[in-house]
């Protein structure tokens, strides 16, 4: 059973993007294709490929610092509570987006997601060096959603207003 740990630790991410798929499925197809978009944003096919593979990614770099660390241990508080601040601040941000229509909170968010990431990659290397290059990908994808956000955010100045 050494391998229930590895599984749901790689599988829990998936949860909020589960869930954000659900907020955003029907978004997508109403909402969103009412906004200017820059031309250069990727596919709307290509968001749930690259999702759960960066999903993917960042569950089983975390159970490498789980392992690492013994478990829930003491060693494990500050990286491991880091992926947690992480993890949480991606799950929020399509509810914000997509579901609330909140261009300029969610902009807001998606920057300090980033920063998250960062601390958690810095937190992670000195414990596996695999684990924290695992969130590489995650991190370029994030500098590319937070331009995208801004670029909606910026192209749309009357959407935030709309909601208030």
């Amino acid at each position: 059973m050494s391998w229930l740990p590895m599984l749901g630790l790689t599988a829990l991410p998936h949860l909020g993007g589960l869930y954000g798929g659900y907020v955003t499925r029907k978004q997508v197809k109403t909402w969103y294709t009412t906004l200017n978009k820059p031309s250069w944003r990727p596919p709307n096919a290509a968001f749930p490929i690259v999702w759960t593979t960066l999903y993917t990614g960042m569950g089983y770099g975390s159970y490498l610092v789980w392992k690492e660390c013994g478990g829930f241990t003491e060693d494990a508080v500050v990286p491991l509570g880091f992926y947690g601040l992480q993890l949480a601040l991606n799950w929020a941000w399509t509810p914000i987006f997509f579901g609330a229509h909140k261009l300029k909170m969610a902009l807001i968010e998606i920057v300090m997601l980033t920063g998250a990431v960062g601390a958690t990659m810095v937190s992670w290397y000195p414990v596996n060096r695999t684990a924290s290059l695992l969130l590489t990908p995650y991190l370029a994808w994030l500098c590319l959603a937070t331009s995208l956000n801004y670029s909606i955010w910026r192209d749309n100045p009357d959407e935030d207003e709309k909601e208030e």
